[in-house]
């Protein structure tokens, strides 16, 4: 049984800057806990503050070091950064921050930074279903930038994209990646792109490469963003700045051409399309410990209807349960 949660205490503090508040908060998401639509809803008023900056890239580029550099490089601005670092880890193991992401524990006992590893429970994309409503927890809690760290396999680039303000692609010389963003698509959903570790050979020519893609990409008109490709050394926080100052230009086109408007209501039309459809499946799941659905499994097996009109009935038994809770 639940543990009953004093949401409306648990959000002043949270709102007050407290990490075991904050915590708990997210943690309730992750348990897909009864509170969490009360938990959402005192939420809502408090969002749509903070900065989300989707970091990604294929393993070995340097993600954590440059996630560290960058929340050093906010920090020095005296704002409060929020990180989600979404693992394939097993929600049981303590997530990576005691593995891959040790780096991270240089920001450990800064409390304007809150970190948190979220295993992406197996979801294929590699993001976890829970990382939109952590990233209101977030927000609402008074993080100025949240950072998400993805796990960088499957579809997670795509996904990010979807779920941040400014999505930034990290890229290594030498390991084939100018090859392999063009392949996996995300030239086109990537706002920053940074060749990471440019005191290797071969740096020079990865930026070119990346340069020379993304102007074969689909045509640009006047006004529009054109993604700017960055030479960093995370590990010795060697181009930091112009990182930061392509990530302020990012952040003020958005706001200026009202695209950061239109990357946010896509995100919520998202979030609740998820939401909804997850509730279905629940439905869907009840039809079939009721013997609802294997009846109908059994008619199309023995050819007595087809699945779409099966797929029909599914979905009539579905919504007429909708309905009449309305």
């Amino acid at each position: 049984m639940a543990r009953a949660v004093d949401v409306p205490a648990l959000v002043e503090q949270a709102r007050a800057g407290r990490p075991r508040a904050v915590a708990r908060l997210i943690s309730l998401v992750e348990d897909a806990h009864p509170a969490l639509r009360e938990v959402m809803a005192a939420l809502a008023p408090h969002t749509g503050n903070a900065h989300v900056i989707g970091i990604t890239g294929s393993p070995g580029v340097g993600k954590s070091t440059s996630t560290s550099a960058l929340v050093k490089a906010l920090r020095a601005r005296d704002l409060r950064i929020g990180v989600l670092a979404v693992d394939p880890s097993s929600p049981f193991s303590g997530g990576a921050l005691l593995g891959d992401r040790v780096r991270m524990q240089d920001h450990a006992l800064d409390p304007g930074v809150y970190i948190r590893s979220m295993a992406s429970r197996g979801h294929l994309g590699g993001l976890s279903w829970a990382t939109p409503q952590a990233l209101r927890v977030l927000d609402a809690a008074g993080c100025d930038v949240v950072l998400v760290e993805t796990v960088g396999v499957g579809q997670s680039e795509v996904e990010i994209a979807a779920m941040a303000d400014t999505t930034l692609v990290l890229l290594a010389p030498g390991m084939g990646d100018g090859i392999q963003a063009a392949k996996a698509g995300i030239l086109e959903v990537g706002d920053v792109f940074v060749v990471n570790k440019a005191d290797r050979d071969g740096a020079d020519a990865t930026v070119r490469d990346i340069r020379h893609m993304i102007s074969l990409g689909e045509s640009r008109s006047p006004g529009d963003w054109r993604p700017p490709v960055v030479k960093t050394v995370a590990s010795r926080e060697e181009g930091m700045d112009e990182l930061m100052a392509s990530l302020d230009k990012h952040q003020a086109w958005l706001g200026e051409t009202g695209h950061l408007r239109e990357r946010r209501l896509r995100r919520a039309a998202d979030e609740i399309e998820s939401i909804a459809l997850v509730q279905l499946r629940e439905r869907m799941g009840d039809l079939r410990h009721g013997r609802g659905l294997d009846e109908l499994a059994a008619q199309v097996v023995d050819g007595h209807q087809d699945p779409y009109a099966a797929a029909d009935s599914l979905v009539a038994a579905v919504t007429s349960d909708v309905d009449h809770v309305q």
